[in-house]
């Protein structure tokens, strides 16, 4: 059996050859491995360093980025160029030991895992005594994603992570930075595979040490968390959500008629002109988040039932306001027009314009088992 390890790279140059020189200590017991060194633009002299290593072990091989883009799109190269019968992922700031990395590919060969991840908190191995708020931030994220992907893991945010490979070369990985832990968690549970979770020891860094995950890539994970697992979720879950998208388009919607119909723009324009702009800001906000574009449908059909539901849903929405601007404030008749339509919106994206196949979204032609 042969395993790929993905390290991706940058500005590592005080611990990348240490980390490969861990891995290649390691008793593999017969399993061959590749080492896919991705540098992503270091200003260091991490890129030198790989090429040296490159040189002198026949198993290493590195792929360079011209620019930083991020560790996801640093392993969505690795993971690409993967050979092996199995796929992990290995930081090259030597805060995961590689020797534990044998150990996680256990329940892999033995048949009854797909993926086995890694825990720091799951474990009784050395840990490091760090910050207290970052982990209580690493729980409440896995937390998080365990109510929407429907499984208990311990360590959503784990660096460790090794996948058969035909499952991580199956997944569209999007996101560029560290916003990949929460969506491939996700994609995973969507394709339901055979997931295993086991301790290992964990020698984490501070910022001063060059740790570079912050607050920003938590708020990121919060969006992929959302993003990512939405489009499965119960459907009181997904219209809560929709309230927020539709009540942002229809403030948009509300705020552009009034403006154009104070200005002295006849009703029976505004309401459609509103109604359009409203409903685009309402599309690339649903498929950014809530659904997902093209889950079922080719673009030009997904775009052409979209119109329909649209269309409905504007008929709707002009009918009941000009059927009460006789009677009420133009504002309260605009508002009950916009209501009603919200539901129709929701109904016909969900079960119509964004409607998924049963093979899921994620895969090209669909779930692999």
């Amino acid at each position: 059996m042969k395993l790929s390890i993905v390290i991706p790279c940058y500005n590592e140059s005080k611990t990348l050859r240490k980390c490969v020189d861990d891995i290649l200590c390691v008793n593999w017991d017969g399993i061959s491995t590749e080492i896919i060194i991705v540098d992503d633009g270091s200003k260091d002299s991490s890129l030198a360093i790989a090429h040296e290593i490159e040189t002198s072990c026949s198993n290493v091989r590195v792929i360079a980025h011209a620019k930083n883009s991020g560790k996801g799109s640093a392993l969505r190269t690795g993971f690409a160029a993967a050979s092996g019968d199995f796929v992990a992922v290995q930081d090259a700031d030597m805060e995961y030991s590689p020797s534990d990395l044998r150990r996680l590919l256990e329940p892999l060969i033995a048949g009854d895992a797909d993926v086995v991840f890694g825990s720091r908190f799951l474990t009784t191995h050395a840990h490091r005594v760090l910050h207290f708020w970052h982990s209580q931030g690493n729980r409440f994220l896995t937390l998080l994603s365990n109510m929407f992907t429907d499984m208990n893991l311990t360590d959503m945010e784990t660096c460790y992570k090794v996948f058969r490979r035909e499952i991580i070369q199956s997944i569209r990985i999007e996101e560029n930075r560290f916003g990949f832990e929460p969506e491939v968690v996700a994609k995973v549970a969507d394709m339901r595979c055979r997931v295993y979770e086991m301790g290992i020891s964990y020698h984490g860094r501070t910022y001063d040490e060059g740790k570079k995950i912050g607050i920003r890539d938590g708020f990121r994970a919060l969006y992929c968390i959302v993003r990512y697992n939405a489009h499965r979720a119960p459907l009181p879950i997904q219209f809560a959500i929709y309230l927020v998208i539709g009540g942002t388009a229809a403030i948009v919607n509300l705020g552009l008629f009034l403006l154009m119909y104070s200005s002295g723009i006849a009703a029976s324009f505004a309401i459609p002109i509103a109604f359009v702009i409203a409903a685009l800001v309402n599309y690339a906000i649903c498929i950014k988040t809530i659904f997902r574009q093209q889950a079922k449908w080719p673009l030009g059909f997904e775009l052409l039932t979209y119109a329909a539901v649209v269309a409905v849903a504007a008929v709707i929405d002009s009918g009941i306001t000009l059927s009460l601007l006789g009677f009420v404030p133009a504002w309260v008749a605009k508002l009950c027009g916009t209501a009603v339509s919200l539901l129709a919106n929701f109904a016909g994206r969900r079960f119509i314009v964004f409607a998924e196949s049963k093979r899921g979204p994620w895969l090209p032609g669909g779930l692999s088992h």
